[in-house]
């Protein structure tokens, strides 16, 4: 599966680590991520010589071709929370991980559609249990409880 992974650029790269693991979880399961500029250490001065139309076109462009999203949402970002209503509305299935005791929005935590599922977790080493199981869902492998 294509995945899309969704974090924090211009709302502050202190998840940064954080999104490199979660690159390695979903590619140790087979899968690919199509968004591999958010893990990049440098994606604020590559950005720099483009456009937010730019920005714009390339992010929804590879969001429409993924099969899933995978979102970190402890640090408020815009432009996770656009992305991931441009995914809901695009049909596609949605997890929104959280360092538990982060203070996340209402729009995401209150959402009802049957496609968002948010995960707390404590340590990083969760991810490695919640990840695999939303993948594992979404291509149809196994039942989320």
């Amino acid at each position: 599966m294509k995945v899309f992974l969704s974090g924090s650029i211009r709302g502050g790269r202190q998840n940064l680590p954080v999104y490199q693991q979660m690159v390695q979880i979903v590619e140790n399961q087979g899968h690919d991520v199509a968004s591999l500029h958010v893990v990049d250490p440098h994606v604020e001065e590559n950005e720099a010589g483009m456009s937010e139309s730019e920005i714009f076109e390339r992010d929804m462009h590879l969001l429409d071709g993924c099969d899933c999203m995978i979102a970190e949402v402890s640090l408020a970002s815009t432009g996770v929370g656009y992305e991931v209503c441009s995914a809901l509305n695009l049909g596609i299935p949605v997890q929104c991980v959280y360092r538990q005791g982060s203070t996340v929005s209402a729009m995401l935590l209150g959402n009802t559609n049957h496609l968002i599922l948010l995960d707390a977790y404590r340590e990083e080493k969760d991810l490695e249990a919640l990840i695999p199981s939303f993948l594992d869902f979404v291509s149809g492998d196994e039942q989320v409880e």
